[in-house]
């Protein structure tokens, strides 16, 4: 796990090492352990180390092959780089560490850029093909580390994070008002923009090349996520066996570690479910749960706090256990520093991930993560079942895109930016990029409800999973900690998308019985279903307890709508109702102030466009107007 970022000049003019050091410094939290460059005229690569395999020198990168042909920058972990070595030593290759990186540079040597499709785990990775004058940039199947590029027609340059393309000398920040439009309809983006013009992520399972004559990057994929081709032959207790099978090898191959590896705890199934499996590798394993302060919290909130099942599980399993238990004040200081390393604003109110990385990164180097299983085995039915009877492509499209707007819905886009940027955007920009997730792959079929399904696990694995998972990288590789994800292992997903949609969802049959005109007992239903990930459940069963097995879905969330209300209104309104925020440029200060006046006084919860705002406004403050936060 480390930081990566290279300089590609085209017209063959050398790059300085100068430049380059103060490129990868940007990206020091990445990689405390150590540093290294390689130059040669054009090319020049530079990585920081978070040493976790062989933390010797003999790990240290850029990394060139025996036959001296390739070099190679790695960020990440191959779960699979033993079995491939061995495969590669009966071909003559030689090694001298006990590296995943070696194997990487070695791998190429042997087979090319195709050995990318071989490697199971999460990798962004940078390689120069010496005897090509060629460059490869690939990225993981699931897109677990990101791998950022800004090409200019002479030169490209990438890296994990793009502030460090921000240091090449002829990089200029301007903001990306598509992206913009993006981000304010889904709290995410579905194309591979970002607020940065100019800057694009590179998809994953993705290798592209690039040489002399490239005059446009263009993305080359792999390999894609199928759900459609079920095997009916399967019986539940057969899926159920190879599920729990798979799974318990998955957490075994990310335990290789040599440094100390611990287990996020939510008081969940699937945290719980890995904790189980690790606890069993190592003694007395590490693991951590972040709480709230619920003294001034009412509602559905109040149930946020999962220390107590947590709590109970850390007993069972006997770990060494520790908990961060954060207020409504806590948001002030974290806030500027989340935003400083997400950079590429994406889902969710994440500023819990920061606080709990950084516990976690005191104690391990590793830590295993939940998420994946509700994507792969259907774990948000309330979200299946809205476009659960559509009768067509066009219809399914239609409602899935009304319940995406996670934040501002086309009909309100006009009130919600400024005049110029309604002058620059097209409003049905948002709508293109969702539609093209799914014309993207012409696997996919709309006759059934289980087709249906299969494409909303299919939809969420290629946009809200990414999400999750770039929060994850930024905010964990803040803190110098690498996350870990056992449900994103390749033998794993690729059963998982064979398990038939009546083995994750027990109500199928109900559901389909639904009369689709009586609207006021249709929306009670769907509330009532939310049985997802059966086929896991009963998987987990042989080593959980059954009390945190049937706990019903909850996600990892602060209880911000009763702090926005309480301790937290003051700072908001400090924060986007004054006449310095700085982004009233491109967000209409009205539109806020009805917003914030809606959730404060009239208790409409708008607490993720809120916490958006406030992200977009010290966006503003750190990337365009180099506003300090220290």
């Amino acid at each position: 796990m480390c930081g990566i970022v290279g300089v590609f000049n085209l017209n063959g003019e050398p790059f300085g090492l100068s430049a380059l050091k103060s490129m990868a410094k940007q990206m020091a939290h990445r990689g405390p352990d150590g540093e290294g460059y390689f130059v040669d005229n054009q090319i020049a690569f530079a990585h920081r180390r978070l040493a976790i395999l062989d933390t010797s020198p003999r790990g240290a990168q850029p990394m060139t092959s025996k036959d001296g042909n390739w070099v190679v920058v790695f960020n990440g972990c191959i779960y699979n780089f033993l079995e491939l070595k061995q495969e590669l030593r009966s071909r003559g290759h030689e090694f001298v560490s006990t590296t995943d990186t070696e194997v990487i540079v070695e791998g190429l040597s042997a087979y090319g850029p195709d050995f990318f499709k071989r490697l199971n785990g999460m990798f962004a990775i940078g390689a120069w093909n010496k005897s090509e004058q060629s460059l490869y940039l690939s990225r993981d199947r699931f897109g677990v580390k990101p791998l950022y590029y800004w090409f200019t027609g002479k030169t490209v340059v990438f890296a994990s994070e793009i502030k460090s393309i921000i240091k090449h000398p002829e990089f200029r920040v301007e903001l990306n008002l598509e992206a913009l439009n993006e981000y304010f309809t889904f709290q995410n983006m579905f194309s591979f923009n970002t607020l940065f013009k100019g800057v694009s992520m590179l998809p994953p399972a993705n290798t592209v090349k690039i040489t002399a004559e490239t005059t446009q990057i263009k993305h080359q994929s792999w390999w894609d996520y199928d759900f459609s081709v079920q095997d009916d032959s399967l019986s539940f207790e057969a899926a159920t066996k190879e599920t729990e099978r798979l799974f318990k090898n998955a957490v075994s191959r990310q335990m290789i570690s040599d440094v100390p590896v611990g287990s996020y705890l939510s008081g969940g199934m699937d945290s719980g479910s890995i904790t189980a499996q690790a606890s069993k590798h190592v003694n007395r394993l590490t693991t951590f749960t972040c709480g709230f302060d619920m003294s001034e919290v009412s509602g559905v909130e109040a149930n946020y706090d999962e220390r107590r099942d947590a709590e109970l599980m850390a007993n069972h399993f006997k770990t060494e256990h520790y908990e961060q238990v954060l207020n409504a004040g806590d948001i002030r200081w974290s806030l500027p520093r989340v935003v400083y390393h997400l950079e590429d604003l994406r889902v969710g109110m994440s500023y819990p991930n920061y606080y709990i990385s950084r516990l976690a990164s005191k104690f391990v180097k590793v830590c295993l993560q939940g998420t994946g299983g509700d994507e792969l085995f259907g774990g948000y039915p309330w979200r299946y079942y809205r476009i659960f009877k559509s009768v067509s492509q066009r219809e399914f499209f239609d409602l899935y895109y009304e319940f995406w707007q996670r934040l501002v819905p086309d009909h309100q886009r006009e009130e919600l930016f400024t005049p110029d940027v309604r002058k620059a955007v097209d409003f049905n920009h948002p709508k293109t990029v969702f539609e093209r997730v799914f014309t993207f792959n012409d696997k996919l079929k709309y006759d059934h409800p289980e087709d249906h399904i299969n494409n909303s696990l299919y939809f969420e694995a290629k946009t809200f999973l990414p999400g999750l998972l770039l929060v994850g990288d930024k905010l964990s590789m803040a803190n110098s900690l690498e996350e870990r994800f056992p449900f994103l292992d390749n033998d794993l997903v690729n059963f998982a998308q064979k398990i038939p949609v009546k083995y994750k969802l027990g109500n199928l049959e109900q559901m389909l019985k639904i009369n689709e005109n009586d609207f006021r007992k249709r929306s009670k239903t769907y509330q009532e279903f939310d049985d997802g990930k059966n086929v896991l459940r009963k998987a987990m069963l042989n080593f959980m307890p059954e009390k945190i097995i049937n706990r019903k879905k909850q996600g990892f969330s602060a209880p911000d709508e009763s702090w926005y209300r309480g301790e937290n209104a003051d700072y908001i309104k400090e924060l986007l109702l004054n006449k310095k925020t700085v982004s009233s440029e491109y967000i209409n200060p009205d539109y806020i102030r009805k917003i914030v006046n809606e959730h404060v006084n009239d208790h409409v919860n708008h607490r993720l466009l809120i916490w958006s705002f406030m992200n977009f406004e010290w966006w503003c403050k750190i990337f365009l107007n180099n506003e300090s936060f220290e």
